[in-house]
């Protein structure tokens, strides 16, 4: 019999962020079915949730992704749900349309005709990524088709072409906003605890991330990753890397420095165009993605701001870096990694006793504005009470004025004929 308080905790990361959050809850080691909560890794969840595996998971078990939580963090699939959202909005022609936040993009061989016609309206360059690498691995940029050409072989039945991996192409952003002539990028953390209904947080707690050297258009320095690739395993082997502050400017700063160079309207937009583009991404894959009542997720969010202020979203990571690469670094991830699990496992968590079978949301409670650095971003319950209270209102007159024509008609009914008619 599982007591309160007393959780079994497994996870397939030795990473300190990880295991001191173990640790000060005083949660015991769980092994093989044994856990309560389970922080694992993504082929974990692949052989866990496959058809062939005959065990499932009880009532009280979390665990921290959704079954196909690839829908949004491959980036193929993201640019295909992407797509049929932003298509499905324009069709509905609704007031306040999510307008489009991620760049052009084609999937690689099988859109390449589409990608060369694209690119023969405006050459300018593309950027080249495989579809479920990370850390900037095999990513290049190209300003010619001659770069690309073993992804032609589109006329060729797939069972004849040659072996090249699939790849997203995508418009690169050259207008990049600059802070010191250098580029760089946001991670920001965001937790869903459902999908449906969406249920989001988004940590206060992100940074940006700084490239080594100045940024440049010039074609010379193209194949310069550390002009052009924000990521820290990629910038932290340059020889300009910093590793005192690791080239990262915690988000609280940028926001001041942005309101003191752009101004407070400018800037406030901007976070909120954040915040919109974050929740547009979830709802463009909130059809497909399999709501496990045991799930969670914690992604993170890499977005480009542009010089007009305009955030573009680049990529969505499932398992965002827990490595720390200096002390503030460190502390940051372990405040994140804290408060997801304040999130997650709130003081009085105990499923088993409170979710019955065959339920397939999330524990229903009232979610709290903010737990920590995490703060509470959508909650579609709240939109769902409003159309069903805006509902029953329109029900109700209805009803009212249907009442009202059949008191009418009974009472003209029932008048006396006249001697004369």
């Amino acid at each position: 019999m599982q007591t309160v308080g007393q959780k079994r905790c497994r996870t397939d990361f030795d990473k300190f962020v990880i295991v001191s959050n173990f640790e000060r809850r005083q949660w015991l080691k769980g092994d093989d079915d044994d856990w309560d909560f389970y922080w694992a890794s993504v082929t974990t969840i692949k052989r866990i949730f496959s058809p062939e595996n005959t065990v499932r998971l009880e009532p009280h078990q979390i665990i921290n992704h959704f079954p196909n939580h690839y829908e949004l963090t491959r980036k193929d699939l993201m640019v295909k749900n992407m797509k049929r959202y932003m298509k499905q909005q324009k069709k509905d022609v609704l007031p306040d349309p999510v307008a489009d936040f991620v760049p052009v993009t084609y999937i690689l061989p099988q859109d390449y005709s589409l990608f060369v016609e694209e690119f023969r309206k405006a050459p300018v360059p593309w950027i080249m990524k495989p579809i479920a690498k990370a850390q900037g691995r095999g990513i290049f940029l190209i300003n010619k088709l001659s770069q690309v050409k073993k992804w032609a072989s589109t006329d060729i039945p797939a069972a004849m072409r040659p072996q090249t991996e699939n790849y997203v192409v995508s418009r690169y952003i050259e207008d990049p906003l600059l802070i010191g002539g250098k580029k760089f990028d946001l991670r920001i953390y965001v937790v869903v605890l459902n999908y449906k209904p969406l249920q989001v947080y988004m940590s206060q707690l992100g940074f940006a991330r700084f490239c080594n050297i100045k940024y440049s258009s010039e074609v010379a320095e193209m194949d310069n990753q550390f002009v052009h690739l924000t990521n820290v395993a990629i910038q932290k082997h340059g020889d300009e890397y910093n590793s005192r502050h690791g080239n990262k400017w915690p988000l609280t700063d940028l926001r001041l420095y942005l309101e003191a160079t752009r101004g407070h309207a400018a800037t406030s937009k901007l976070f909120d165009n954040i915040k919109s583009v974050i929740v547009g991404s979830l709802k463009a894959c909130q059809n497909v993605m399999i709501n496990d009542r045991h799930c969670f997720e914690l992604y993170g969010y890499d977005i480009i701001i542009d010089q007009d202020l305009k955030p573009w979203l680049i990529e969505v990571n499932a398992s965002p870096s827990l490595s720390a690469t200096t002390q503030s670094d460190r502390l940051l991830k372990c405040k994140v990694i804290h408060d997801t699990f304040q999130l997650v496992t709130p003081p009085d968590w105990d499923l088993a006793a409170v979710i019955t079978p065959g339920q397939t949301g999330q524990v229903s409670r009232c979610l709290p504005k903010a737990v920590g650095s995490m703060q509470l971003l959508y909650d579609e319950t709240t939109e769902l009470e409003q159309g069903r209270a805006r509902r029953d209102a329109l029900l109700s007159t209805e009803s009212v004025k249907r009442g009202r024509r059949k008191t009418m008609i009974d009472s003209v009914a029932q008048r006396p004929v006249s001697a004369y008619a």
